[in-house]
């Protein structure tokens, strides 16, 4: 397909964009100062998105005080807490992004209000429109008073004016999206005002309208000024979202509201709406796992598109070029956001300016380096690009000399470990004893809902390609092979296999991977022992099938261990089983599986559950026997990826990224 209308200029206000591409923003924890400012990590961050070809950088969340809501420093940067060190770091940031003609805006924040993630910012207390309870803690939020909100809308101004002496071509106020502070005040559900913040939608806005004509006073009315907006809040209740395709009340703003809103938003003077929809009650909207459909704000924004006459720009799982370049055609909306492609790949822009998308690295829509990070431990990454955020702490180390590496296992960890030794000049040769790259790639991207993982492979296979290392399929190598192989290093990554044990009628359990591979015929009635990510996943993907499926756990919840890293996946999956009317039996123990029951014994007595087949997903054991055949004969020796540890695809692929690295 011809992707040329993707790199066509556009305008925001009188802000020129080379193409139709703009970095989506990403929460920039890890990436500011002590200070307020941006460290080295952050503008090269940044720095390396414009050089890959993106048209509009706009950053992570900054913050414009910290003294209503305060925040733990260092955090975010703040553009007021230090104004000379946040122009000084912000300088340097900028004018390396114009450099390569790229254009960049500050994304700024009035606070999180009820959505204060206490990790991330500390034990602050929470603030809010009005006294309601917080999304995360049990506590009730104190009631913003009238001069903190103007101390917080001119703040804005002197965050923009700092933003504006820094380099940065315009500002994206955070913001009348996902329940933050400044939503809360626009949604009805938070805002139990009587004063003149309160009420009608007119006052519920006056927040918003506050802080657009604060900025446009003190940086001019040509100084472009977006909002990240989400027309409809996805509630059903407090902290309860609702579900792709189900039919519910909107409890936080509906559709209706929301075009109305927008409206009057864009009258106000916001030069371009951001679209998506959510909140964090829902955040599984506004931070899509793989269960969410590509695109999944299209609807939303060509209706954002068809009410107001500013750009549109859409985020929401668009790294498949030919659906962004028909949103352009179609006029869903006028910008593509990228957020977590380009934490995957920074040259995604201009490998599609080429003509390579094939070449672009996969994201997989997983959460586990970016928000799932962010929310555990405070640090943006990226678990396919282990250099995300770390470009020059990680940066392709030069060699000496190049060093004959074999390779054995042909998972992400070996793959990322041939990668890695080919881009830096070794010369590895990796072995693979079935007849694939990929790994556990290969079963888990067997739903369809898993589409990514499955593109993974092929970017592997297709990389190592590339880089001619050499690989062989279908060989299980020996000791005796590593030994007389004259090898100047060996990195074994044999992976993992799943664990398995006798309930009786053993003909008819099976493992994940088997069931997922179709290796194996089952019935219809399907008990899945454990309920870890592979037992929930399998679940879905059986019930898509027309199967009936029970999941047994012995803890007391689903994904109670060796979940997703980030909430937003767990909980939507969570949400999803008994959506899709997937029994659960928890705080049980499976005793036996015979005559086409499976006996289980919970705390309440024992349960027979019919079953024509048993599937087991009770974790994965290392295959590291090839290691310790060779660690007292060969020395330079490795062991890297789920051989190494059994975690997830991210710790296999950043341990192989770093052995590969230094070798």
């Amino acid at each position: 397909m011809n992707w040329k209308n993707l790199f066509t200029p556009v305008k925001i206000g009188s802000c020129e964009i080379k193409n139709r591409f703009a970095m989506a923003p990403m929460g920039p924890l890890g990436l500011g100062d002590a200070e307020g400012g941006f460290n080295q990590r952050g503008i090269d961050y940044y720095t390396e998105r414009a050089k890959g070809g993106t048209g509009l950088i706009i950053t992570g969340v900054t913050f414009v005080e910290n003294e209503v809501e305060q925040h733990g420093m260092p955090n975010c940067p703040c553009s007021t807490y230090n104004p000379v060190q946040f122009v000084r770091t912000s300088r340097e940031m900028t004018e390396r992004i114009h450099a390569y003609g790229a254009k960049v805006f500050l994304q700024m924040s009035g606070g999180f209000g009820r959505v204060t993630i206490p990790t991330n910012l500390g034990e602050f207390p929470p603030v809010a429109p009005s006294p309601i309870p917080h999304r995360w803690l049990d506590k009730i939020c104190r009631e913003l008073t009238k001069d903190e909100i103007h101390y917080i809308v001119k703040k804005f101004g002197d965050g923009a004016y700092n933003a504006k002496r820094a380099g940065f071509d315009g500002v994206e106020i955070h913001a009348v999206h996902e329940g933050y502070l400044i939503d809360q005040f626009a949604i009805s559900l938070f805002n139990n005002r009587t004063d003149e913040y309160g009420g009608c939608l007119e006052n519920r806005l006056r927040f918003a309208r506050e802080i657009v004509e604060e900025i446009k006073a003190r940086c001019g009315k040509d100084f472009p000024v977006a909002l990240r907006y989400s027309p409809k809040s996805m509630m059903k209740d407090w902290r309860v979202g609702a579900l792709p395709g189900e039919d519910f009340v909107e409890a936080g703003r509906d559709l209706d509201e929301g075009i109305e809103a927008a409206k009057l938003l864009v009258q106000y003077g916001y030069d371009a709406l951001d679209v998506d929809v959510g909140t964090y009650d829902a955040w599984w909207w506004n931070h899509p796992p793989m269960y969410q459909e590509k695109g999944l704000y299209r609807k939303y924004a060509k209706i954002m598109k068809e009410t107001v006459d500013v750009p549109i720009l859409m985020a929401g799982r668009m790294d498949n070029p030919d659906m962004a370049s028909e949103c352009i055609e179609n006029g869903t909306c006028d910008i593509i956001s990228l957020g977590r492609p380009l934490l995957a790949d920074p040259d995604y822009v201009n490998k599609l300016r080429i003509g390579r998308p094939q070449c672009i690295r996969p994201c997989l829509s997983c959460h586990e380096g970016c928000m799932g990070r962010i929310q555990e431990y405070s640090l943006l990454n990226c678990a396919v690009n282990p250099q995300a955020c770390r470009e020059r702490d990680m940066a392709y180390r030069p060699i000496c000399q190049a060093k004959k590496v074999l390779v054995i296992g042909g998972g992400v960890a070996g793959c990322e470990a041939a990668r890695v030794l080919a881009i830096r000049g070794h010369k590895p040769h990796l072995f693979e004893a079935s007849d694939c790259l990929g790994g556990n790639l290969i079963p888990g991207g067997a739903p369809d809902f898993k589409e990514d993982d499955r593109a993974l492979a092929a970017w592997y296979t297709q990389e190592l390609e590339r880089l001619s290392v050499p690989v062989t399929l279908n060989h299980t190598v020996t000791k005796e092979e590593v030994l007389a192989g004259d090898y100047d290093a060996v990195i074994v990554a044999t992976g993992s296999e799943p664990k398995v044990f006798s309930l009786g009628d053993d003909a008819h359990v099976h493992t994940a991977a088997d069931v997922l591979m179709e290796k194996t015929t089952i019935g219809q009635d399907i008990v899945i022992v454990g309920a870890g990510l592979v037992g929930c996943e399998t679940a879905l993907w059986l019930k898509q099938q027309g199967k009936n499926v029970t999941l047994v756990e012995a803890l007391s919840k689903p994904l109670a261990v060796n979940g997703p890293l980030c909430h937003a996946n767990s909980e939507m999956l969570e949400a999803l089983l008994p959506y899709r009317k997937i029994n659960v039996v928890t705080n049980a123990k499976v005793r036996s599986f015979a005559g086409g029951e499976v006996l289980v014994e919970t705390p309440d007595g024992e349960q027979k559950l019919p079953a024509d087949d048993v599937i087991l997903c009770v974790g994965y054991r290392a295959e590291n026997t090839l290691y310790h055949e060779l660690e007292f004969d060969v020395a330079d020796l490795h062991l890297v990826g789920d051989a190494s540890r059994v975690a997830n695809i991210m710790y296999a692929i950043w341990d192989a990224f770093e052995v590969a690295n230094h070798l």
